[in-house]
């Protein structure tokens, strides 16, 4: 009677495995990514937003925001997190 109980977890069992494997490991790991990408970024940077902004790095400031440049003399304030993608990285400075 015990292996035939057993016999039925089997199948959930193997979902949940192929679930973690097909959707949950990949999605961890975007998300370490681009939290990785948001921690690297510095002044001088072309980003685009979730907004779909594209513009210019100015300042990073603490508390998680960055000052972006979209245009010439206009600046706004920008979540750290809500940057979608570097479209351009400035080379780091030779000391």
């Amino acid at each position: 009677m015990d292996g035939n109980a057993f016999a039925q977890f089997i199948p959930l069992i193997l979902i949940f495995a192929i679930m973690y494997f097909l959707l949950i490991r990949p999605q961890q790991k975007k998300m370490k990514d681009h939290q990785k990408m948001v921690e690297a970024l510095r002044r001088g940077d072309q980003v685009v937003t979730q907004g779909g902004l594209i513009g210019k790095v100015v300042k990073v400031k603490d508390n998680n925001e960055l000052e972006v440049e979209l245009a010439e003399g206009v600046k706004v304030r920008v979540v750290q997190s809500t940057i979608a993608q570097v479209v351009s990285k400035t080379e780091p400075a030779n000391s």
